[in-house]
């Protein structure tokens, strides 16, 4: 995998050009797309002509290629959303976050694999480190790019835990910052109250220099923070954690305690647990309003999962949604209380490590309850079940304390290597 964060420096120390890393990422690009088909579109020439700039060097992402998950409008390349309806689609205007991107000097190297409207349909995108299973989804071809190495950032979206859930099973940094720290406006909507941008990279470190650079947070990695504090959650849920799942768990909690960080198991209160069950009836309720237009003129060219899924999303009820918001609104209150004397929370990011076969994306089991509550999370790379295929963990931090989240990540990232 490429480190964001080496070659930016490298390039603003003039060791390396952006054209050449520009060249370095057309080559893996050449060498693997066919196999992990990771890309909906590309324009490798058109990427390494602007990485010709002479002012690359001077911006946030120095030129950096970044893929881009084919959910966000792009004018210089077709737009589908995964969709047959959209197969032929020219968006007039970039989303916001594409131009953000640009703007910091970042080199849109194509658009990303996504799974029919970012839901469940899976796309013919491959794991790149066993490619007869599942990379995950709905950002399929992001985490892949990243972790074949095509590419050093790439940007996903997570309703439920499409972000998370495949940088677990491909062995790279996820990271789905708070919600609405990166503006969703010009992407297929599948729910505005879920819709999360996030990005994926090598290494916690990466995606907080991604992050930084494109918003203009102060999201880098803390340097002088102390050991932290981290509440162990597993959740009611925890019976559909594998072995795999489990040991990984088990094993970033032992490696971050012997790096001297403070560890407790700590038990969701009802108020919060019973929240994982609102997740569902919010996307239905406004998934089915999202896609009406398609669901009422072109029914004909979705997947016969999201018809099934859709015809069931209609009977949702404005009463349900509405009671499924009350929920939301008391749980994220009482998460807060909750971690209060926490600095994040380590749990699980998947159930175990890719699923064989391109059927499914997986489950997202250990995901959809944090991305209800609004809250960053992190996927930290490092661990492997007992086939040999990664497994992660992840961190949950508060709403809005996304620099506090990315730091308790590296600290565990840091520890899992040197254990």
């Amino acid at each position: 995998m490429l480190s964001a964060c080496a070659l930016a420096a490298a390039i603003r120390s003039g060791d390396l050009a952006p054209a050449e890393v520009a060249a370095r990422c057309a080559a893996a690009i050449a060498e693997r797309e066919e196999e992990i088909r990771a890309f909906t579109a590309l324009d490798l020439d058109a990427m390494q002509e602007q990485a010709r700039r002479p002012d690359l060097a001077g911006l946030p992402l120095a030129g950096l290629p970044v893929g881009v998950k084919d959910v966000f409008d792009t004018v210089d390349f077709p737009t589908a959303y995964g969709s047959r309806a959209y197969c032929r689609h020219r968006p007039a205007a970039d989303a916001p976050v594409v131009r953000m991107i640009a703007r910091a000097g970042g080199l849109v190297a194509g658009k990303t694999s996504t799974t029919e409207f970012a839901f469940t349909a899976p796309t013919t995108t491959r794991n790149p480190h066993r490619t007869a299973h599942t990379p995950g989804g709905s950002s399929s071809g992001s985490a892949a790019a990243v972790a074949a190495g095509m590419v050093p950032l790439a940007i996903g979206s997570q309703t439920a835990g499409s972000v998370i859930r495949p940088a677990s099973y491909c062995g790279v940094t996820g990271y789905k910052p708070s919600f609405k720290l990166i503006p969703m406006l010009g992407s297929k909507t599948f729910s505005w109250s879920l819709d999360t941008i996030g990005l994926f990279a090598a290494g916690v470190a990466d995606v907080a220099f991604g992050a930084s650079a494109i918003t203009g947070r102060p999201l880098a990695i803390d340097p002088a923070a102390r050991p932290p504090r981290l509440a162990i959650v597993r959740t009611s849920r925890a019976g559909s954690a594998s072995p795999d799942a489990d040991a990984a768990l088990h094993a970033a909690m032992r490696a971050a305690e012997r790096a001297r960080a403070s560890i407790r198991e700590v038990t969701l209160p009802p108020e919060v647990e019973t929240a994982d069950d609102a997740h569902a009836i919010v996307q239905a309720y406004e998934a089915a309003l999202a896609l009406a237009d398609e669901w009422d003129r072109h029914r004909d060219l979705l997947s016969p999962q999201l018809v099934a899924y859709l015809e069931q999303a209609t009977t949702v009820t404005p009463e349900a949604y509405d009671a499924a918001r009350r929920t939301t609104r008391l749980a994220r209150h009482a998460f807060t209380d909750l971690v209060e004397g926490f600095d994040a929370v380590l749990t699980y990011s998947a159930p175990g490590e890719a699923p064989v076969g391109l059927a499914s994306t997986g489950s997202s089991i250990f995901n959809r309850l944090w991305t209800l509550l609004g809250a960053p999370c992190i996927n930290v790379a490092g661990s492997t079940g007992a086939s040999g295929l990664p497994i992660g963990v992840q961190i949950v931090g508060r709403f809005g304390r996304d620099r506090a989240a990315l730091t308790a990540a590296a600290f565990v990232e840091k520890a899992i290597r040197a254990a």
